[in-house]
């Protein structure tokens, strides 16, 4: 297999190097370089060729889409395999962006598998030789939680969570719908939980409803009713948080940083779990600070 090279934008530190372990475990010797900003993708552009552009659609500056149609302005990038990779999974979005240039679209969250799938598609399509005995398959299933996790965190240790004590207010809850309590519970509980608004957690493959029992500019701290999939430590997942009329207010980037029972018991129907932000985008914690100004 010739040595391939890659383009990964985006201004997530975290989604960077999720990504560039997945595509060094799939093309073993292969070259990446990486952007936190379209912007500063151009400038590494001027002076350097690439196989394949990896590149998110939110971003401070300049967005995904403008900088896929300035790719396509470029004579020596105009047919390079451009895969934008975005929260945004609505129909509008993709569409837009393949109208706009994109050679694919991939959806966060995702597992490994389903990038390389792309990756490979586009690849072959522009004649890349693939073939290699040493490419490893099986470092495509290992996902973020098989990755360092000192690269997956920045180098900080975590910092071990105090054993909670136990919540009241969790039976009373009802995750049907946002901000809404079960019958027997108080009308004081009542209007705490509302105040506190719940997010929509999008894993790869399934959802999940969060009520917010707590949220800063780094992290959110709630509880998710237990069901068939759980998702596991250093998950990525995609953030909705939502106000008490149901209204969106931020989507934001993230991975599960811990996850435990709720109950002192094996067959636990309420998980607790904190989730840790990774976006940098000043528009994104903009709104977040908004919202936890209401919180």
């Amino acid at each position: 297999m010739q040595v391939l090279k890659f383009l990964v934008v985006d201004d997530a530190a975290f989604i960077r190097d999720m990504i560039k372990k997945q595509l060094r475990d799939a093309y073993p010797g292969c070259q990446i370089v990486d952007a936190p900003s379209a912007v500063r993708a151009q400038m590494l552009l001027k002076s350097q060729q690439v196989d394949l552009i990896l590149c998110d659609w939110e971003m401070p500056d300049m967005s995904g889409e403008e900088f896929l149609r300035w790719i396509r302005t470029q004579s020596h990038f105009k047919d390079v395999p451009f895969i934008m990779v975005s929260s945004r999974g609505e129909r509008d979005f993709i569409v837009k962006a393949i109208q706009s240039g994109a050679s694919d679209y991939l959806g966060k969250p995702f597992k490994p598998e389903m990038l390389i799938t792309k990756v490979d598609k586009q690849l072959r399509k522009a004649g890349k030789d693939l073939s290699t005995p040493g490419r490893a398959a099986g470092g495509l299933t290992q996902g973020i939680a098989g990755a360092s996790i000192a690269v997956l965190t920045g180098n900080n240790t975590p910092v071990a969570t105090a054993k909670p004590a136990k919540d009241t207010t969790v039976a009373a809850f009802s995750f049907a719908a946002p901000a809404a309590a079960q019958s027997g519970a108080t009308s004081a509980g009542k209007a705490k939980l509302v105040a506190r608004g719940q997010a929509q957690l999008n894993f790869a493959g399934f959802s999940t409803t969060c009520v917010i029992k707590d949220v800063s500019l780094q992290m959110l701290s709630g509880i998710i009713k237990r069901e068939e999939q759980v998702p596991a430590i250093l998950e990525p997942v995609v953030i909705s948080i939502f106000e008490t009329e149901g209204d969106s207010v931020a989507r934001l980037n993230g991975y599960v940083h811990s996850i435990q029972a709720a109950e002192n018991r094996i067959d636990a129907t309420v998980l607790k779990l904190v989730i840790r932000f990774v976006d940098d985008d000043p528009a994104k914690l903009d709104l977040l600070s908004r919202f936890i100004e209401k919180f």
